[in-house]
């Protein structure tokens, strides 16, 4: 079910939104019922605290959530998300002294916090429905919050549901609702029309390695967006250890985020010539899977050495950055769950991101900081171009040592974009424990702040 607010116009429940430090004054303003009541169940306004108040009937008569202090709130996000379970089922209007753009952080929260990933098993509803504050961009919102379901949806389903075959038609079906155009390229056409890299990483498995390719929109910037689609990683011939592979349904993270992005853009009505371009593969062990030591030539021409199948996401992303680059967008941006080096650097909460164009850094975090959808710049650092040249080829896709491995990543995968100004996501996808508005599963990451940050980023 899509993501909405409840309809205006209904009978609903007035909601107050209290600071500690407004508690008090609040009081002073409530019949000595409502004081004596909030009093008696020991509400401070201390965040994720809330009280239901009842009519003479039994009904809900008004509710009160805490907003704890400035030094609380700090400490997360989406805290209005974290009350809604716990209040009666209705339909409820916000009383607070808000701005816009906390209004705007906490009705998408809440519209979050309904998400259900009830495919395989029945799951509960939220009971309490948000009616739109005033003031906010209701569409909009609503746009993020679906666009961020269809990015959880897609993590959250195991590989044997959600092969290449799956997504693709998980794209086809995202290009009907908008009137996109879609074409792919499948199986031994990569061959002949030129994704050398992405056919060879993908041959081994039974279900056919294919490249994505969804357009939309026919006037304004071109902006491009590459999502690494590795349907399930299992290492390849450098197999991962069992404990390593049980996330990797999640690897075509990068994959979901850009649709869950691209949702997003299209539901607005954004003025962009948008393109998707998804490499979608498993990386399976068979007797044709390439081989370490193996010499790849891609797209581009560069030839690239293979020192460790399971670096296999750079290489897929490698050529449909290529056929990007070549078609010259304003902006590429590329997004992956590509290293557990970025992981090890920020965690699972930050999106590190790549760029070198600070008009783009500044547009990002700006925005980043307004949606509470939190990125982390990380450096091309050209003297570690070195680290990437192995000598017998031009690439080596998994340097040895150890070091810098998100940067070397990065850097890999910015010597098949020059002609186009670049920008790469190296994001988790994951949320690894139950938090407001994020349960615990496939998450989109970076997509509401490139989303806000459009208009700046893509000034003609």
């Amino acid at each position: 079910m899509p993501l909405s607010f409840a309809p205006s116009g209904t009978a609903t429940i007035p909601l107050h939104i209290l600071a500690e430090d407004q508690l008090e004054a609040w009081l002073d303003t409530q019949p000595d019922a409502t004081r004596n009541a909030l009093t008696s169940q020991g509400f401070t306004g201390a965040l994720g605290q809330t009280v239901s108040l009842a009519d003479p009937d039994g009904a809900p008569a008004l509710a009160v959530a805490g907003y704890g202090t400035a030094a609380t709130r700090q400490r997360g996000r989406f805290h209005l998300a974290a009350a809604a379970p716990k209040l009666p089922e209705g339909d409820y209007h916000l009383v607070s002294d808000l701005d816009a753009d906390a209004l705007s952080a906490e009705a998408l929260g809440w519209l979050l916090a309904s998400y259900r990933f009830d495919r395989y098993r029945k799951q509960s509803p939220l009971l309490a429905r948000l009616v739109a504050p005033q003031g906010i961009d209701a569409p909009r919102i609503e746009a993020q919050a679906n666009g961020e379901a269809l990015a959880r949806d897609l993590i959250n389903t195991p590989a044997n549901d959600m092969g290449p075959p799956d997504l693709e038609q998980a794209a086809r079906d995202l290009a009907a609702q908008h009137g996109a155009d879609i074409t792919v390229i499948t199986g031994d056409d990569l061959l002949t029309q030129n994704f050398p890299l992405i056919h060879t990483v993908g041959r081994a498995a039974d279900r056919a390695p294919r490249l994505i390719d969804l357009r939309w929109g026919d006037a304004g910037p071109k902006l491009t967006l590459v999502g690494k689609g590795v349907c399930f990683d299992t290492g390849g011939l450098n197999l991962k250890p069992g404990a390593s592979m049980a996330l990797m349904k999640k690897d075509m993270g990068g994959a979901a985020a850009v649709l869950g992005l691209a949702h997003m853009i299209m539901a607005t009505g954004a003025t962009v010539q948008l393109r998707v371009l998804i490499p979608a593969v498993e990386n399976a062990v068979s007797g044709n899977a390439f081989r370490p030591g193996d010499i790849l030539t891609s797209r581009k021409g560069l030839t690239v050495e293979i020192n460790n199948t399971d670096a296999e996401g750079r290489l897929v992303l490698a050529d449909a950055l290529a056929l990007a680059d070549e078609d010259d967008p304003d902006q590429i941006v590329s997004m992956a769950t590509l290293t557990g080096a970025a992981r090890v650097a920020v965690g699972p909460d930050l999106a590190p991101y790549f760029s070198d164009n600070p008009a783009f850094v500044t547009a990002l975090e700006t925005a980043a900081a307004r949606v509470q959808d939190p990125v982390w710049r990380m450096p091309f650092h050209t003297p570690y171009e070195a680290m990437i040249e192995p000598g017998i080829a031009d690439l080596d896709n998994a340097p040895k040592g150890g070091f810098a491995g998100c940067i070397t990543a990065a850097l890999f995968l910015r010597r098949f974009v020059t002609e186009s100004p670049y920008a790469h996501f190296d994001i988790y996808g994951w949320q690894p424990t139950d938090a407001p508005a994020r349960p615990k599963g496939g998450t989109g990451q970076a997509t509401r702040a490139l989303l806000a940050a459009l208009p700046a980023l893509l000034k003609s």
